[in-house]
């Protein structure tokens, strides 16, 4: 008999949580609401949303709305996003995660600390990908002087004769900002300072080993996953390598039937971003799928 389980760790952390709870329940009051970019990086979810009502709007279609209620994401924006709602008499529902929005103010409060003594600005080095919606909300704490650095690779951008004060985006690798940490250390100047800050969600870095776990435990993992997620990513990987029979789907639609053969466990788990209805109409998907025999577990 086949055993097809969902990873009870899986499904959206705290901040999307709360974020899909503000939305819903503005929508359940009638009337229009806008969300500043998708609420969540995942299709399935974001379509669900919109048939209640939710519609997703863009940076540039904000400026030319007024009088209208416009929710932000847990990703967080940047202090330009406020303003632009303020001279437009919006109102925000602001649905940002409580540790995006203590990380934008140790930013700020980082940038605006005052100048060095060659006159110029702190020097903010942000560890993240670059252009994604959280890092923008960062970036934008600076005016948008923060450094990017993606990887190791880019370190060379960073001035080492000057202090450096270094973050993280919350859903990076801690290993990743660990080994970024120990090189820019390494390099720093006589008479320059490295003030780092290891500002990785917990909720999403314990993801890590647990999903490991789960992944030597089944012969066949299906990780499912919006394309958008950068946590997804970070978590399918790790998943992959610690077992290789390990398939990325954004859906059900996505299983190949030839997948299945022969497995007697299977596991779907996903990242903080996939809802867990979408994960267990994976299982039921599956599970019709292998027909008799098979044991559904964690299926409400």
């Amino acid at each position: 008999m086949a055993t097809i389980e969902i990873d009870a760790h899986s499904g959206f952390c705290f901040g999307v949580t709360r974020a899909i709870t503000k939305a819903e329940e503005e929508l359940a009051k009638g009337g229009h609401l806008y969300c500043l970019g998708d609420i969540v990086h995942n299709a399935s979810e974001v379509e669900r949303l919109k048939a209640k009502g939710l519609v997703t709007i863009t940076h540039e279609q904000l400026k030319q709305l007024h009088g209208v209620k416009v929710l932000l994401r847990a990703h967080g924006e940047p202090p330009s996003t406020y303003e632009i709602a303020r001279r437009n008499d919006i109102e925000i529902i602001d649905a940002t995660c409580p540790v995006v929005l203590k990380l934008q103010q140790r930013v700020n409060t980082a940038f605006h600390s005052g100048s060095g003594d060659d006159g110029q600005p702190p020097q903010v080095v942000i560890y993240g990908k670059r252009g994604h919606a959280e890092v923008n909300g960062l970036v934008g704490q600076t005016g948008g002087h923060a450094l990017v650095i993606e990887s190791i690779n880019e370190i060379d951008k960073i001035d080492y004769s000057r202090n450096v004060y270094l973050y993280s985006q919350t859903t990076k690798s801690v290993q990743g900002l660990k080994r970024i940490v120990e090189e820019v250390k390494r390099r720093m100047q006589p008479g320059a300072e490295l003030k780092s800050y290891d500002t990785i969600c917990r909720s999403v870095a314990n993801r890590i080993p647990q999903i490991r776990e789960f992944a030597r435990n089944h012969d066949l993992i299906l990780f499912v996953c919006g394309s958008k997620s950068s946590n997804g990513k970070i978590l399918f990987a790790e998943c992959h390598d610690a077992n290789p029979e390990s398939h990325l789907i954004s859906n059900e639609t996505e299983i190949d039937p030839a997948w299945l053969q022969g497995k007697t466990s299977i596991g779907i788990c996903g990242a903080t971003s996939t809802p867990m209805w979408l994960m267990h109409r994976v299982q039921q998907a599956v599970s019709a799928t292998i027909g008799e025999g098979a044991s559904d577990k964690n299926l409400d």
